[in-house]
């Protein structure tokens, strides 16, 4: 039995697809022919058949022992030992546990309760608020808003989107109560000015506010509200302010337009076009005053009725000049030439 293991015949195969084939007397190396599948004979000398099999065997050895006590298998293997499995699966299973009791404690380490809410997370954002919406456009206040986006993120990750939404609509309510309340002791001369600040420090504090919580406009108002969170304030400013003032405001509108310069045109157009756009239907109040900054107020115009268009234009002059507006000289010549 011995001595058929001695002259048992093996061949083996290298990277380029050469064979080589080893045996008691000797060894014989054959190279595949591109032309034939069929590997040819070429001699070697014994002496680098020797070398041969002695780079062999320490390359065996190499692969099949390591520092670690892992046995790699060579390139044609196709799976690892089971002892390895066997070693590394309890050791991997305690090790996934320990990440998830980490992971389970350092979540109910930082879990927010509502008492954090209430006593460290909404009094910072309140104090935030209380600036943006009173701040005057000619004071600096400094205020980080990577600070108030990272209080609207741990809260709404922390599952306290419905409180945050509520306490931001009350106290935004609350501080347009206090404006309209504001505006109700104002007198009527300076009712349009002031109203036109008042809204336009809101709106230029909606820019602020509406970014900073919108992480909270995606994942709460949006998705389970189904509305905007710009739209929700812009409404609230209609309800509470706009709404309890515009039965007053258009009178003195209507006054302003028919006496040019009363009010300045700048203020004029910013308080038309807010009004307008909080509530589309009150340009039906005055469509005069609204057609003046808003195009398509007024019906299209029709041909049958261009000399009642003339006629009003010629009305209107008319009225220019009585108020104090000429119209000038209206010939070629100057008034120094007409004077020599």
């Amino acid at each position: 039995m011995e001595d058929m293991e001695d002259d048992c015949f093996v061949l083996n195969d290298d990277y380029n697809h050469n064979y080589c084939a080893n045996s008691a007397s000797g060894q014989v190396l054959y190279l595949r022919n591109e032309l034939s599948d069929v590997p040819q004979p070429l001699s070697i000398s014994p002496g680098l058949a020797t070398r041969d099999v002695a780079a062999q065997e320490n390359h065996s050895k190499v692969c099949s022992s390591s520092s670690s006590g892992l046995k790699f298998m060579d390139s044609d293997s196709s799976s690892v030992s089971s002892d390895t499995s066997e070693t590394d699966s309890p050791s991997a299973a305690s090790i996934a546990g320990k990440l998830t009791l980490n992971s389970a404690s350092k979540f109910l380490m930082n879990a927010m309760t509502e008492e954090d809410y209430r006593t460290t997370y909404w009094p910072n954002l309140e104090k935030a608020i209380d600036h943006l919406l009173i701040q005057n456009p000619m004071d600096h206040i400094s205020i980080s808003y990577e600070q108030i986006y990272s209080c609207v993120y741990k809260c709404v990750c922390q599952q306290h989107s419905e409180l945050l939404y509520k306490d931001l609509m009350l106290k935004i309510t609350t501080h347009l109560q206090q404006v309209s309340s504001d505006l109700q002791i104002s007198p009527p001369r300076n009712l349009i000015e002031n109203f036109n600040i008042a809204l336009t420090r809101y709106t230029d504090a909606l820019q602020c506010i509406v970014p900073v919580f919108i992480y909270m406009n995606k994942f709460y108002i949006e998705t389970k509200l189904n509305r905007d969170l710009r739209e929700d304030l812009m409404k609230l400013f209609t309800d509470h302010v706009a709404e309890k003032h515009v039965d007053t405001l258009i009178p003195l509108l209507l006054e302003a337009h028919s006496m040019p310069f009363q009010v300045r045109p700048s203020t004029m157009a910013s308080v038309v076009k807010g009004l307008y756009t909080l509530w589309p239907d009150w340009a039906h109040l005055a469509p005069a005053v609204f057609s003046g900054f808003i195009p398509q107020i007024n019906p299209p115009t029709v041909e049958s009725q261009l000399s009642d268009y003339a006629a009003r234009d010629q009305k209107l002059q008319m009225e220019l000049s009585l108020n104090g507006f000429p119209r000038g000289d209206q010939s070629r010549k100057r008034a120094s030439e007409e004077s020599a």
